[in-house]
């Protein structure tokens, strides 16, 4: 189901491997694994249609690490619930190559400190390479952010702990109050105004490296990235099991959320990743969504940890 392959003239499901969303200069996508033509991508752009049927398994996406790209070597399979789309053994391995570990302290690369807005009481603290210019707060769906400063990674990362400490602004929380919140957001100059307010305060704290260089204060939203003005009151969350279709048309997409309207007039969000491992073969523009749906009151049981 690669962007240019057009309906699938292999009914097999081993062939591609959906790896997930990313977040390319062209917007959003979904990424393709094929083990012998290598990686592709398919936009993800508002009121294209999406169509899919998962197939029996959902095996192991293997180890990123830059753009090199190893497969699971036992091909394991992973939980269809599962956020992660990795076996223990790779997930170990990745994060063994993780910033956010703390396990690749000699990175030379330059860090961006940022402060990321999601909700009224739902902003935090990060950082990420300089090189990505702004990818990581897309990938996590911050409706809104701003710089602190830049420098080395140590560096970064103690004005993190800094911040952290003297603020209260935590670096993650459940990923469901990011769903909520994106559905009734304030305005951009609301959110502007809150993240101007602690932007000057980390500013005038002590304790902040030498080598971190501050920036000044300049807000950027992703209103229009995000298509927020499509966003809408989404009560259902696609849970994906094997041998299921989804259908639809997509209405917007934050983060790794892809906002949908299925062909029977529902409001859904899935997640891409979950959709990440699976091989799909292509639905019907017009078929029903098989794949069960879950109230969103749910959501805070599921094992979608922090983000």
């Amino acid at each position: 189901m690669p962007q240019g392959q057009g309906q699938s003239q292999d009914p097999r499901p081993a062939r591609w491997q959906c790896a997930g969303a990313c977040w390319a200069r062209g917007g959003p996508a979904l990424v393709w694994r094929h083990p012998a033509q290598g990686e592709r991508l398919s936009p993800l752009t508002p009121d294209r249609p999406l169509s899919f049927t998962t197939g029996p398994r959902r095996a192991c996406v293997g180890v990123r690490r830059g753009a090199r790209h190893t497969p699971c070597p036992a091909g394991a399979e992973v939980p269809a619930s599962a956020v992660s789309a990795q076996c223990p053994d790779c997930a170990r391995l990745n994060r063994s190559y993780s910033v956010a570990a703390d396990t690749r302290t000699d990175d030379p690369r330059p860090y961006d400190v940022y402060l990321a807005w999601f909700g009224p009481e739902l902003v935090k603290v990060g950082i990420t390479a300089a090189e990505r210019e702004g990818a990581r707060l897309l990938e996590q769906a911050a409706l809104s952010y701003c710089l602190l400063g830049r420098g080395p990674l140590m560096a970064a990362r103690r004005a993190e702990a800094v911040l952290g400490a003297a603020l209260g602004v935590p670096d993650r929380f459940p990923y469901a109050a990011k769903r909520t919140a994106r559905e009734a957001p304030p305005p951009p100059e609301r959110r502007a105004a809150d993240l101007a307010a602690l932007h000057q305060r980390a500013r005038g704290l002590g304790g902040l490296p030498e080598s971190l260089a501050l920036a000044p204060f300049e807000p950027v939203h992703h209103d229009v990235a995000f298509h927020l003005d499509r966003v809408r009151p989404a009560p259902g969350l696609v849970q994906l099991v094997p041998e299921a279709t989804v259908a639809g048309r997509i209405d917007a997409v934050a983060g790794p959320d892809i906002h949908l309207t299925s062909t029977d007039g529902r409001a859904l969000l899935l997640d891409t990743r979950q959709l990440a491992g699976w091989a799909l073969s292509a639905a019907a523009a017009d078929a029903p969504t098989t794949a069960p749906v879950a109230r969103r009151e749910r959501e805070a049981e599921a094992p979608e940890g922090l983000f």
